[in-house]
């Protein structure tokens, strides 16, 4: 898998996963989605693999959703739908996956992190981030709803108030604003990105395995227990909104300005 969309690497005991599309800013697409969980089954059957990092390649973590796929057999309001509905159960199946290997993983974040790769980031057990990190809830900016768990995610992790604030406005964040709402752990300069989530790894790879693995999957039941159900209601939203003069109208704004849909307006 070393030169796929998704490379992966195993050393002393950690696994890195990383999105390998930079050209696209690792936009969240079928190809990666598919890759990613193949290397998430390969670190969690792997009885040396202790500790998993998530990364992306070319300085941003992703972008988001890959609106390129999603507009790849034109603007059919049903064909769209029907496309996007694939997308988000994909995402929603990584997200799954994230909290279900019960082996720690770190969220390595730096440039863009933005939609479902924002979200994807907030399903992991660790997230550490670069000054030069950006986030933001792109959605409502080409009128659709948070995929990966966003809405349930940021509900239980900064309460309804705030999440609210974060995908009905789809403010952009920097690294600070996340570490003040303690959606990250970590703050550190770029330069410093690499070697303190290795650190963090290597911390955690020398720690009891087992331990670890059920504390995790405690905080499964008792912070993670609605995920499914909300990953269930997103696929339906979602295939809804596919559908509405909105959402053709903001990706086409979007693609006449080529202008990245994580950087909002």
């Amino acid at each position: 898998m070393s030169q796929s969309i998704v490379d992966y690497q195993v050393n002393n005991h950690i696994a890195t996963i990383t999105f390998n599309d930079p050209k696209s800013l690792n936009a969240f697409g079928t190809p990666l989605k598919n890759n990613v969980l193949i290397a998430l089954d390969k670190a969690a059957a792997d009885d040396q693999v202790r500790v998993i990092i998530l990364q992306g390649a070319g300085g941003n973590f992703s972008s988001g959703g890959d609106i390129k796929e999603m507009l790849s057999e034109g603007l059919d309001k049903d064909i769209i739908s029907n496309k996007l509905k694939g997308m988000v159960e994909g995402a929603g199946e990584v997200s799954l996956k994230l909290r279900n290997v019960h082996k720690p993983i770190i969220a390595k974040l730096e440039g863009a992190v933005a939609g479902a790769g924002m979200n994807l980031a907030l399903t992991c057990d660790f997230r550490i981030a670069a000054d030069n990190a950006k986030f933001v809830q792109a959605f409502v900016n080409i009128g659709l709803v948070p995929d990966a768990g966003g809405i349930y995610l940021l509900n239980q992790l900064v309460g309804t108030a705030k999440a609210t604030e974060l995908v009905m406005l789809g403010d952009k964040l920097k690294a600070e604003d996340m570490v003040r709402l303690n959606l990250v752990n970590q703050v550190v300069s770029a330069e410093e990105l690499d070697a303190t989530v290795q650190a963090l790894a290597l911390r955690l790879s020398q720690l009891p395995g087992k331990a670890l693995a059920s504390m995790k999957h405690m905080f499964n039941v008792h912070a993670f227990m609605g995920l499914n159900e909300a990953l269930d209601m997103e696929v339906e939203q979602q295939t809804m909104m596919a559908k509405t003069d909105d959402f053709i109208e903001g990706v086409s704004a979007f693609i006449e300005k080529r202008k990245p849909v994580y950087q909002g307006k």
